[in-house]
């Protein structure tokens, strides 16, 4: 698992040039001169890097970067298990260009992108960048996951004052006020309580 970042902290560049040193990189290549080269090029930024082959399917606690190998010929697995709560920065290194093996890192969503041989110049780069992008994308999840946890308060809302309409002969002010009053004397929120109406509902007359 990957350390968190602070929800709702918009982190500057210059952190992700300061968290270099305190990263835990998985390298996935295997054991040749451009997988040396790679885990030489790790350690002089300042990355704790470890080298493995084949792609496992868990990754070593703690992991941040994953740089991968792609072969046509080699699984990899996804280790996205929730995008909100951060899954590790992963960067495809390959070969050579065909149909297969873009697909394979087109279907592994990656935020970096290195070719093989690997060259000093450009891996810090790509790494800083490749971060903030995995940054940026769990920071945009969880924007996501609370709009749309909102909207599905707003729905709750609307259905509920229908309710109360329906069943009470009564205003859409009052049946708001109906509901409001219910979430100040019980201390929960609007929502919550337009969702239990709509649940009762659905259990009484279904």
């Amino acid at each position: 698992m990957t350390r968190p970042d602070i929800p709702g902290h918009k982190r500057s560049d210059s952190e992700f040039l300061r968290d270099l040193r305190t990263l835990r990189v998985a390298a996935f290549h295997p054991p040749d001169d451009d997988g040396e080269e790679l885990l030489l090029q790790l350690r002089r930024i300042g990355c704790q890097a470890q080298a493995f082959w084949p792609p496992r399917p868990t990754l070593p606690e703690g992991t941040d970067v994953v740089f991968v190998a792609v072969r046509p010929d080699v699984v990899i697995p996804d280790w996205r298990v929730d995008a909100e709560i951060g899954g590790p920065t992963v960067i495809a290194i390959v070969t050579y260009e065909n149909p297969t093996v873009i697909n394979a890192v087109l279907r592994m969503g990656v935020e970096g992108l290195i070719a093989s041989p690997i060259r000093p110049f450009g891996l810090l780069s790509s790494l800083v960048i490749a971060r903030q992008l995995n940054h940026n994308r769990r920071q945009l999840s969880r924007k996501v996951r609370r709009l749309e946890v909102k909207l599905s308060g707003i729905r709750y809302v609307v259905e509920a004052k229908e309710i109360l309409m329906r069943t009470r002969r009564i205003s859409e002010e009052e049946a708001y006020e109906i509901i409001r009053g219910q979430a100040m004397n019980k201390r929960t929120t609007i929502e919550q309580v337009s969702g239990a109406i709509v649940n009762a509902n659905e259990v009484l007359f279904r």
